[in-house]
């Protein structure tokens, strides 16, 4: 008796055009968003730059060229804001890491009520900028400031201070409450760094004889690297576009003292209506960005190698 051998069915496997269109049905979803919200908008924008947009209904735009960008150079207005918004940026940034990095570490001990502590910590970043941004002139109010009342007890002044109406104390009071907004984003970020850190490292720097300072300098920040190029990136970032809570805590005044690069922006377009002026200025303020950010990368990642 005779056996009769079957050869083995091959089951057919898609091909790859197939697979492919069936990744890009699944992707369409998110990117259409993506597309339509931002990346169209970004688009446009840059476009309208080298026009002569106005507000109005059925105003006639022209291209102009670089016309808008010839103007911007010499509009001292426009870069003395840029110089505002560079020290706020700079100054935001760097005292929010400082500022942070301090309470990562605390959060990072065995604390008691750690969880509490941690869930506190998140508070100023989970409230709207409006809100955050009223109820700091609230309490910076000259007359009716709480702050004004403590200072005034404490003896540390005379007189009531008008933190946000006074040339000297404007920005410094912006860059303060800056801080405070922003911190709890970078500390969280700092601490799920530290979190993630081998503990065996600590333990043999103290046997060793490494002190706290010295696996501070040694451990802590090397690992930290990444991260902080990360965060510190997206805070410029994220400060430098700064509207809302400055336009309500001082709308750019008093005579311009915290008028950012955005307000400045703002303010062209939707109170003076040059729509392609604002546009430029946008245009430029992107590519500052990117180029600072270029050369910021750049010379960590450099450093890390």
């Amino acid at each position: 008796m005779t056996a009769t051998l079957t050869a083995p069915t091959q089951v057919k496997k898609p091909g790859k055009p197939k697979q492919n269109r069936e990744a890009i049905l699944l992707f369409l979803p998110a990117l259409l968003p993506v597309l339509i919200l931002s990346v169209y908008p970004l688009i446009r924008g840059i476009a309208l730059g080298f026009t002569d947009a106005r507000a109005g209904l059925h105003v006639e735009t022209n291209f102009v060229g670089f016309d808008n960008f010839s103007k911007l150079l010499h509009n001292n207005l426009f870069w003395d804001s840029f110089r505002i918004g560079v020290i706020w940026t700079l100054s935001v940034t760097i005292l929010q890491f400082v500022a942070a990095l301090g309470l990562a570490l605390l959060l990072n001990t065995d604390i008691k009520f750690r969880g509490v502590a941690r869930t506190l910590a998140l508070i100023p970043w989970a409230m709207p900028p409006v809100v955050v941004a009223i109820m700091w002139r609230l309490l910076l109010h000259p007359t009716n400031g709480p702050v004004n009342e403590i200072l005034q007890n404490l003896h540390l002044t005379d007189h009531p201070i008008n933190f946000l109406g006074n040339f000297s104390t404007a920005l410094p009071a912006v860059i303060v409450v800056g801080i405070w907004v922003g911190m709890p984003m970078t500390t969280v970020t700092l601490l799920a760094g530290l979190q993630g850190i081998d503990r065996t490292l600590y333990e043999a720097a103290a046997v060793d004889g490494a002190g706290a300072w010295s696996q501070f300098w040694n451990i802590t920040l090397p690992q930290l690297r990444t991260v902080i190029v990360a965060i510190t990136s997206l805070d410029m970032i994220w400060n430098f576009n700064s509207f809302g809570l400055v336009y309500v805590l001082t709308a750019g005044g008093p005579g311009g003292k915290t008028m950012l690069p955005m307000l400045f922006a703002y303010n062209e377009a939707f109170r003076y209506g040059n729509f392609g002026m604002a546009a430029a200025m946008g245009d430029v303020m992107v590519v500052i960005i990117i180029l600072f950010l270029f050369f910021y990368l750049r010379n960590r990642l450099r450093s890390e190698a």
